[in-house]
């Protein structure tokens, strides 16, 4: 009995855990999920593309390490995969969970894990009416989120499933509350109501901090977490523009994110999550942010050489060759001095301020190979693959 790799397309993450996999001598089998055809009947399952029949593939797999990067396919992946009876990493309870935003804060919550305050209205921004008439609710919802977030101190609004930082608006007044509400309507990313949330004063970085679970030992935190920083908006997200740090984390917050992946994992063997983390920081600053700023372009200069690299279609023909130029590209950027800086920066707030940290959200299904592995120096690919093989019946 093998592993599959189930995917949507070969991206560089992918095929990172093809090449890790080699490297461990570990065996994998490929199943797409995308251009398939899974057809039920009384004569069985099979699964075709138009050129080939991966039915017995799927019949001799123990586990399949699902990498849909839709979130509905991979949600749709797991529970199907776990009907035919393969073991899934993650579990589809564990994508049930991660694939909503309130759905992960309600779990964290319910155990005692800090997150941000976050409000829930079940209500759209507007009815459409069968008669034709449209019955809009902005100024209503506006004025329930006020009720529990100071529109002063920030309220963010958030897709529930949205990603890489889509449709999350901030207002810092009524009337961007009220048109930010209007831009939500019921969609794959935002299947029902509106989302909002106090805004966390995070300085200029967040962490995004992996935990893993094996089969039959304990969990672990990874203590160095990726931080993306930069001014460029109010969302870090590196799809912004925003850069990369490797940063050490304290232990007690290693600790507060296995309980977060305990509790995201919970009734599954083996389990991995990038977990989004930030930190209250408020006015607790070591550095003005003047200084802060200099330091930010000077190690964007820096980066240019591996944004270069990242955007090489060599990636697609060579990818060994393309994976090289990027490591090569990405320690010169490291070994910068403004590099350092910035890392020192904020290492020693997320020391002064570890109690002010809070968790907001977790992927299941994490991009690691350009940034969390350059940055941390940790492979994802290895927890990812281990915690598969743990999981075959020997």
């Amino acid at each position: 009995m093998s592993i599959a790799l189930l995917y949507e397309r070969s991206e560089n993450d992918e095929n990172g855990i093809k090449l890790t996999a080699q490297q461990l001598d570990i065996d994998l089998t490929f199943l797409p999920f995308r251009k398939i055809a899974l057809s039920i009947s009384k004569d069985g399952f099979s699964a075709k593309t138009k050129g080939k029949d991966y039915t017995s593939i799927i019949n001799d797999t123990a586990v399949v390490l699902n990498r849909a990067q839709s979130k509905n396919r991979r949600l749709q992946a797991s529970y199907i995969m776990e009907q035919l009876g393969k073991k899934t990493l993650n579990s589809s309870q564990s994508e049930f969970v991660c694939y909503s935003k309130l759905r992960t804060l309600l779990n964290l919550w319910k155990e005692g894990i800090p997150i941000p305050k976050t409000v829930f209205v079940p209500c759209d921004s507007t009815d459409n009416l069968k008669n034709g008439q449209v019955i809009h609710n902005e100024k209503h919802l506006a004025e329930l989120f006020q009720q529990e977030i100071p529109i002063l101190d920030g309220i963010v609004i958030k897709a529930d499933a949205g990603t890489h930082g889509k449709m999350v608006m901030l207002a810092k007044n009524v009337e961007e509350l009220v048109a930010n509400i209007g831009e939500t309507k019921p969609s794959i990313i935002n299947p029902v109501g509106v989302v909002a949330q106090e805004l966390v004063q995070k300085w200029f970085y967040d962490l995004r901090i992996i935990v893993h679970k094996e089969k039959g030992k304990q969990p672990f935190c990874y203590p160095v977490s990726m931080a993306r920083a930069g001014f460029k908006d109010f969302r870090t997200n590196t799809f912004l523009g925003n850069l990369v740090f490797g940063v050490k984390l304290p232990r007690s917050i290693q600790e507060l994110a296995i309980k977060c992946g305990r509790t995201l994992g919970k009734g599954s063997e083996a389990w991995i999550f990038a977990l989004d983390a930030m930190v209250n920081v408020k006015e607790n600053k070591q550095v003005d942010d003047a200084y802060l700023k200099g330091e930010l372009d000077k190690a964007g200069k820096a980066f240019v050489p591996v944004q270069r690299v990242k955007q090489d279609e060599t990636r697609l023909t060579d990818f060994q060759g393309w994976n090289s130029k990027l490591e090569k590209a990405f320690k010169c950027y490291a070994d910068n001095e403004n590099y350092e800086n910035i890392k020192k920066i904020i290492e020693e707030s997320v020391e002064k301020n570890r109690a002010e940290l809070v968790f907001h959200e977790s992927n299941s299904c994490p991009e690691f190979w350009e940034n969390t592995r350059l940055a941390t120096g940790y492979n994802v690919a290895i927890p990812l693959l281990k915690g598969a093989l743990s999981l075959i019946d020997h």
